[in-house]
């Protein structure tokens, strides 16, 4: 067996990895730290949006800055991760992300605020893609895999529990900024775990870097979704907000015709080719968009209509994270039983149903009565959902594009989170002017009830994504339970 002078095992050698189950826990952890700042972010978001003067159709951009940036640059830290080691990009980013968190944690506006939570989408960016291919090349027997994954994402819903409770503790009784600081122990303790349990390795051959596909993409993207936020300020048809879609249109045009003639595409052609990836990506785009919007407009609506705390609305979402800890862990045993078709639709249904529930809120609405039962439906689908699209989104991609692969199923999400909270907070607000200018007879109550209207508005059109994503599951998603049980070599073949 081939041996360095650091390790004693590297990837490619025969046999199994003997820290493998440690290298998963330092992985989750970096998961833990990107899981605990998106639940925190959500829950300290009304108490930053009043402490820098954020305006509605501003607070969007404190989770779209993020998850526009990670989303957009997760191909380019994909392929860094592939070429320049999976390893020392892993602890780059843990320790980029950290130190964007704490200068975050300092700013004194909303564009100092914007700019370092963009600054931490693009240290994730290398940090998400990079854990899921290490993820991916030290676990190479599939039921092991597969049972990973399922750790993973369960640690992952565990984490969204830790960070529901310690962003209403630190909202509540120390200041929404430690929302913030407190990824910087994390990142700490992942690295130094890191530097005796992960193993280098990197994919094989000529590695280059596609510059103009990663900027076109990044442009084109801003661009939708600051057209999305001028929307909510002047208007769909307005000389502010009309020509940002076109600039929208034109670079992300270039940015495929720039994929399908490079020589070392960004986002290369056979990536996406193959059914159950692209079915896996598209998926995870209309996921996005949804629970994106479940998360950032339900916080809204217990801070400022149940007048819950900061903590006793962190605690309220525990539910949800229940329903994902259950749902990944009998997910992982269904997996190689019955192939992933089965449980990603019926999970989207799940999630469909749990989301329309959303809809029937009001301004008196009670949790027991509208939230409680909702979020666990909502929740278990969606975790019956991404453990098997963990594995279609990797399925047959093979050494060489496993950061590319992995990255795009983060890519997806993020993506359908940052013009989900984009697309849909200009549909929250125009709903609720359009519901003020109908019903002047409520007197002064026509806001809070058109506040409210617009949220469930936007729950109806969240709905709607995830629904169009089960029926794209059906029709795309095919590999079967074989490609679970039985092994790939380093080309992505079954063998």
């Amino acid at each position: 067996m081939p041996k360095d002078k650091k390790h004693h095992w590297l990837p490619g050698d025969e046999g199994l990895d003997p820290n493998r189950w440690m290298a998963l826990g330092v992985i989750a952890i970096a998961s833990l730290m990107i899981v605990l700042d998106a639940s925190i972010i959500n829950l300290a978001l009304p108490s930053a949006q009043k402490a820098l003067h954020i305006s509605n159709a501003n607070r969007q951009w404190v989770v779209t800055a993020y998850s526009l940036t990670f989303g957009s640059l997760l191909l380019l830290g994909g392929r860094i991760a592939d070429y320049v080691g999976r390893k020392k990009v892993f602890m780059i980013g843990l320790l980029g992300f950290a130190l964007a968190s704490l200068i975050g944690g300092f700013s004194q506006n909303q564009g100092e605020l914007f700019a370092m939570r963009g600054l931490q989408g693009a240290f994730g960016a290398l940090l998400a893609p990079s854990s899921l291919s290490l993820l991916n090349v030290t676990f190479t027997v599939p039921k092991e895999r597969a049972k990973a994954f399922g750790v993973y994402g369960g640690i992952s819903g565990g984490g969204a529990a830790i960070g529901l409770i310690m962003g209403g503790l630190l909202t509540e009784y120390a200041n929404w900024r430690w929302c913030l600081f407190v990824n910087a122990p994390i990142a700490v303790l992942a690295v130094l775990l890191a530097i005796p349990n992960l193993h280098e390795s990197k994919a094989k051959g000529d590695n280059k870097y596609d510059v103009p596909g990663a900027v076109t993409v990044t442009v084109g993207l801003v661009s939708l979704v600051y057209g999305f936020s001028q929307a909510a300020n002047n208007g769909w048809a307005n000389i502010h907000t009309y020509p940002y879609f076109i600039a929208a249109i034109i670079f992300i045009a270039a940015f495929f015709a720039i994929e399908a003639k490079a020589s070392h595409p960004l986002l290369p052609v056979r990536v996406l080719a193959e059914r159950n990836r692209g079915g896996s990506y598209i998926g995870s785009l209309l996921v996005g968009v949804g629970l994106f919007a479940m998360f950032l407009f339900l916080s809204i609506y217990m801070q400022s209509f149940l007048h819950y705390s900061p903590l006793k609305a962190g605690v309220a979402f525990l539910p949800f994270t229940v329903g994902i800890v259950i749902g990944a862990g009998i997910a992982s045993q269904l997996l190689p039983k019955i192939g992933p078709r089965p449980l990603m639709v019926f999970g989207m249904i799940l999630a469909t149903v749990g989301i329309l529930l959303f809809a029937r809120l009001t301004p008196t609405s009670g949790y027991t009565s509208h939230l409680l039962a909702p979020m666990l439906i909502m929740s278990f689908g969606c975790a019956l959902y991404f453990i098997p699209n963990a594995s279609t989104g990797l399925h047959l991609a093979g050494e060489h594009d496993a950061g590319v692969a992995s990255a795009m199923l983060n890519t997806s999400q993020q993506i359908g989170g940052s013009l989900g909270a984009a697309l849909l907070n200009t549909i929250a607000i125009s709903s609720a002017a359009a519901f003020v200018k109908g019903h002047t007879s409520l007197g002064q109550k026509v806001g809070v009830y058109a506040q409210v209207h617009g949220f469930t508005t936007t729950f109806k059109w969240g709905a709607v994504f995830l629904f169009t994503c089960a029926l794209l599951s059906a029709l795309m998603i095919n590999a079967g339970k074989e490609s679970l049980t039985e092994p790939e070599n380093s080309a992505g073949q079954l063998i």
